[in-house]
């Protein structure tokens, strides 16, 4: 099986959007499951399009965003991962540990054990996505964050030369 993290900001342009929708759905072609967390904005717009048996999508608690996962988190050594990497674990209350908890099974699978290949994102370096690329980044995941870029269109081009790396394209 090959993985994917389809991550990212609830206020994530629109445009941003549109392309995270059609990309869901040709890396579903391309035999790639989609791993996300349900929240509005990037996640959502990923898993638009990609069949349920196609995505693995993690929530903090049943019902999130109004999401009929049943990938809720509950394992022990999912907040175990979430407080190694998260720079103020202590002062966080509980449903935000859950939705931190959460982005290690989006990076590493249901089991913890199962890295995704490749983690696309858009995140300007603030917010919940930070969690999932601190814990990819200490496990060799490759990030591809749409952020920073003048346009989409200089984004999608350097977006194929990543994607290159995996598939082809």
């Amino acid at each position: 099986m090959k993985y994917y993290a389809g991550i990212g900001s609830r206020k994530t342009p629109s445009e941003y959007l549109e392309f995270f929708s059609k990309l869901g759905r040709y890396l579903e072609n391309k035999g790639y499951i989609l791993r996300s967390g349900g929240a509005k904005g990037a996640d959502i717009a990923f898993e638009l399009r990609v069949n349920k048996s196609n995505k693995e999508i993690y929530l903090p608690w049943h019902g999130f965003e109004g999401n009929k996962s049943t990938l809720v988190v509950e394992k022990k050594e999912a907040f175990d991962i979430a407080k190694k990497y998260h720079p103020y674990w202590n002062n966080l209350k509980q449903g935000a540990r859950k939705l931190h908890a959460r982005n290690s099974h989006q990076v590493l699978g249901l089991d913890l054990n199962t890295p995704s290949d490749f983690i696309i994102c858009y995140t300007n370096k603030s917010g919940g996505t930070q969690q999932a690329l601190r814990i990819a980044k200490d496990y060799n995941i490759p990030i591809f964050n749409c952020y920073g870029y003048k346009d989409i269109k200089e984004c999608k081009i350097e977006f194929k030369k990543f994607i290159s790396k995996f598939i082809e394209v």
